[in-house]
């Protein structure tokens, strides 16, 4: 079985609806970078495949985009997870719930 577009795209929406539900349910930073990494990757893989599937004469611009976009993501996952560890070594804890004593 050969997959399509059609296939790619529902197993990408379904990767966007699971990071969307942990990002949006979760009450601890972790999890709610977890579920933004989960939505990254599913707009990779959306990029890649409208690439992948276009006329055959196309420049690679899907897997260029998808290649910015997954070290942006690791910027973005590196200056999270400092902040994270910044928190909780200051209010040990992790839950988001708590930290409404920041002040900005």
């Amino acid at each position: 079985m050969r997959p399509t577009l059609q296939l790619v795209l529902i197993i990408s929406a379904g990767l966007f609806s699971i990071g969307l539900l942990a990002a949006l349910s979760r009450r601890h930073a972790i999890f709610i970078l977890i579920g933004i990494e989960m939505m990254l990757a599913a707009a990779n893989i959306n990029f890649v495949a409208f690439w992948r599937f276009a006329p055959p004469p196309q420049p690679p611009t899907g897997v260029m985009v998808a290649i910015f976009a997954i070290a942006i993501a690791a910027a973005e996952a590196a200056v999270g997870l400092s902040l994270v560890i910044a928190v909780y070594r200051h209010y040990r804890t992790t839950g988001v719930d708590q930290l409404d004593q920041l002040k900005g």
